[in-house]
């Protein structure tokens, strides 16, 4: 199995650097230059309606309707993640992905261009994607407004790039996110805690996994700094997804009637947030909700032979965040070896139904029609970061 993925890995990196990381996504059907010459593109239902028809369409018109191909922070922040795994596992006398020396460039060359795609004019660092987004009816992104989602994946990747190359001013910069996190964003209260907004923009206010992210933002400025602050505001966030958590172990994905489906990877999205915080500030008191969620996971959204299932009651589509988020949120959590036979079947079986020939993955899998198109943020890079985990992890032993 370890050649196998390996071998799957080295064609999933070498056409993503062919491609300088640059690449489409599910939710850019608005960078389209023929849209945009339209009037249509300052209706909002015509907005939702565009971005949906290029979601939902398993044929990609993107070329033809002249969407060109760009880098998107998250995604950036994803490869640089997994490049942070394979310099350890060179270190570890691995070189089969780059000695040190060369992944050591690459980590540079992919910070400074994360760095790059900041977000200005914000409290601290922040990062958004690079289109506009227009959110049901409710509200419009435009392009590069920053989201916590996207800060919470960059400052990460960043900080990991920090504890491999100990540049002082990349740490310094990526830590001033708190201010983004405490200043910029809304905070809704619930409970005996708080809901962080998705974004800067008021009424999206609903959503657990991006409330968590913002804890986890917190958190790690905590370990850097010992901001008591910091770490307070981080628990009532903590909080507040916990006691939303069900009986059973699940979460819906949000507070609106039409945000309570329960599906896989935003579980892992919780879990991993939730460990985070656990791991920054030697809080532990969440640790039975986390324990409860995990079991839910792993029992919950993965067929007998490794197929990952979205929804907790439906399996299709399988997106390709439900493979890759599981081997990250388990790592982080420090029970791979625990789940290594789950996980290797999962990633054997993305693997033989996800990946084209030429090395890149699909973005969903259905009973009819698949959705083989090559987005660079969601299938490449999740499946990039993720994959580097696996093979970090399987060689320590």
């Amino acid at each position: 199995m370890k050649s196998k993925v390996a071998s799957s890995f080295l064609k999933l990196k070498n056409y993503c650097e062919a491609e300088n990381f640059k690449g489409w996504d599910p939710y850019d059907g608005l960078n389209s230059k023929i849209f945009q010459a339209l009037p249509l593109k300052h209706w909002d239902i015509a907005r939702l309606a565009w971005i949906q028809g290029f979601k939902r369409s398993p044929i990609n018109f993107r070329k033809l309707l002249l969407v060109p191909k760009e880098h998107n922070a998250k995604g950036v922040a994803l490869f640089l993640l997994g490049y942070c795994r394979l310099y350890k596992l060179a270190i570890k006398g691995n070189e089969e992905f780059g000695t040190p020396d060369e992944l050591l460039v690459k980590i540079n060359e992919v910070t400074d261009l994360l760095l790059s795609l900041k977000s200005k004019g914000y409290s601290g660092a922040a990062w958004g994607y690079n289109f506009d987004w227009q959110a049901r009816r409710l509200f419009l992104f435009k392009k590069y407004t920053p989201t916590v989602v996207a800060t919470c994946f960059s400052v990460e990747a960043l900080l990991e790039s920090y504890e491999i190359t100990k540049n002082e001013s990349v740490l310094k910069e990526t830590l001033t996110a708190a201010d983004f996190v405490i200043n910029d964003l809304s905070r809704t209260p619930h409970g005996k805690g708080i809901i962080f907004s998705y974004s800067v923009q008021d009424g999206n206010n609903t959503v657990i996994n991006a409330s968590l992210l913002g804890a986890k933002i917190l958190s790690y400025s905590y370990k850097y700094t010992k901001n008591q602050e910091h770490a307070d505001l981080a628990k009532k966030a903590v909080i507040a997804a916990c006691d939303l958590q069900n009986e059973d172990g699940s979460w819906i994905y949000g507070l609106l009637p039409v945000q309570s489906w329960i599906d896989s990877f935003h579980t892992g999205f919780n879990l991993d947030a939730i460990e985070t915080y656990q791991q920054h500030t030697g809080d532990k008191s969440f640790q039975d909700y986390s324990d409860k969620g995990l079991a839910y996971y792993v029992k919950n959204f993965f067929e007998a032979d490794g197929m990952p299932k979205y929804y907790h009651n439906k399996t299709y589509p399988i997106d390709i965040h439900c493979p890759a988020q599981v081997i990250v949120t388990i790592s982080k959590m420090n029970r791979f070896q625990v789940h290594e036979a789950l996980l290797t079947k999962v990633l054997n079986w993305t693997v033989d139904h996800m990946q084209h020939h030429k090395g890149y993955f699909y973005y969903q899998y259905r009973k009819g029609v698949s959705s083989k198109i090559p987005y660079m943020r969601w299938s490449n890079a999740f499946m990039f970061n993720a994959m580097a985990h696996y093979l970090l992890e399987t060689n320590s032993k």
